[in-house]
């Protein structure tokens, strides 16, 4: 066996570590009826079902004129003559008879006795006559939006544990929901580690620095929808770091930590842990960067999620691990990861036994296909590295190495989506 397979013996890989810790935590039951303007983000308590079809009549999709289309396909040099006006809001009033035609605009309702608009780009009008010719054949149901074709009656618009983005937003708006029953918001304790850790805005001795891993971590837990509890940054002292966690735990559905998870002297997470009694979910993880993350569950059944102190592996982390037990927990399903086959632009060397998430960004090649190029230093402290990639390339544990043209998974940041 070689070192790094002997080093990562035992370790989990991230979704290994997140069915384990799920199988100890309990999902958020509590719930609120909040607006729909601020329900974007949120998790869905119940199944949404549409109440009516969605729209409730047929409509025009184009500005023309409404008209039977049997009657034009029988008589295609008639003139029509136009008995009124459509627009939206503003129905036509009456029924269209054979050789009639209403002058419609996008989004009316359709008139009775019409099945079919044609576009006015495509007729002949005389106004003081008050007819019109079509120049065109028209088939029924042209142009022509039928009742329910964004939502039938009885329809699901979005199923419990959805998180409520922008577009199902707009669709609970349109189907006439002015309000949503969410899950309460999860409340995530966050504390930083280390004696060297000060925070941003504060003057730096020799040997200390700025704190990255909090700010950045809570801007994580917020983009996806938690309620953040700033415990602060807790000094090398295992009996510091046990008081913080046992408050943090008492007000708190979930608790992380950045630093001190690994087994060094100055690294108290394990010994804090076991004052208090909480029984270990998994120590390591199979990947680099990232691979001294612990994890644990309390008594009342709080998880405790120790991250590593490096910058870039407490993302990694977080993304893998800690985000979709979170999500679990608040009642949602976390989504699948992105996985793309991507080509590789870049040679890397690695040992089997453990897997490895570079960042990187997508160029286009000399032959017009994507590849992936290497982005920053490789460094776990590299923070710099995360900022202006694209994504991470996964390279898989039994891999040793890469060559450029191999193909490899990407998986993209959710900031450089749409």
């Amino acid at each position: 066996m070689n070192d790094t397979a002997d080093l990562y013996s035992g370790s989990l890989a991230p979704d290994m570590a997140v069915q384990k810790l799920a199988a100890s935590i309990a999902r958020i039951t509590e719930t609120e009826t909040i607006p729909i303007a601020a329900a974007a983000g949120r998790l869905l308590a119940g199944d949404m079902v549409a109440e009516h079809d969605l729209p409730a009549s047929n409509n025009a999709a184009v500005d023309g004129y409404a008209l039977a289309a049997d009657f034009l396909a029988e008589h295609p040099d008639d003139d029509l003559t136009v008995i009124g006006r459509a627009a939206a809001g503003h129905p036509f009033q009456g029924s269209v008879a054979a050789g009639e035609a209403v002058r419609i605009f996008t989004g009316a309702v359709m008139p009775h006795g019409t099945d079919a608009v044609a576009m006015q780009e495509f007729c002949t009008t005389d106004e003081a006559a008050g007819t019109v010719r079509i120049d065109r054949p028209i088939k029924i149901g042209a142009n022509n939006r039928p009742a329910g074709e964004n939502l039938r009656m009885g329809e699901m618009i979005a199923t419990a544990g959805c998180r409520i983005g922008p577009a199902e937003v707009g669709i609970a708006a349109a189907a006439g929901n002015a309000d949503i029953e969410a899950v309460r918001r999860l409340r995530v304790g966050l504390l930083s580690m280390g004696d060297e850790v000060v925070p941003a805005g504060s003057p730096t001795s020799p040997g200390q620095l700025h704190d990255s891993n909090r700010p950045m971590l809570a801007a994580l837990l917020e983009s996806d929808g938690h309620v953040v509890h700033d415990f602060g940054i807790v000094p090398d002292q295992a009996e510091a770091l046990t008081d913080r966690y046992r408050d943090a735990i008492a007000s708190c559905d979930a608790v992380i930590s950045s630093g001190g998870a690994s087994d060094g002297d100055e690294d108290h997470t394990q010994e804090a842990m076991r004052r208090l009694d909480i029984t270990p979910s998994f120590w390591r993880l199979a990947i680099k960067p990232g691979r001294p993350m612990a994890a644990g569950v309390s008594g009342s059944g709080t998880p405790v999620l120790c991250l590593p102190g490096n910058p870039v592996a407490a993302f990694v982390c977080y993304r893998l691990v800690a985000a979709p037990v979170l999500a679990i927990m608040a009642g949602g399903t976390p989504p699948a990861l992105l996985r793309c086959p991507m080509r590789s632009g870049f040679d890397h060397r690695k040992s089997p036994g453990r897997a490895e998430y570079l960042r990187v960004r997508l160029v286009t090649g000399a032959d017009g296909e994507s590849e992936m190029v290497l982005h920053g230093r490789k460094g776990a402290g590299v923070l710099s590295s995360l900022t202006g990639a694209h994504g991470l390339v996964e390279i898989p544990v039994e891999n040793d190495g890469v060559t450029v043209g191999d193909y490899l998974t990407f998986i993209p940041f959710r900031e450089t989506a749409l």
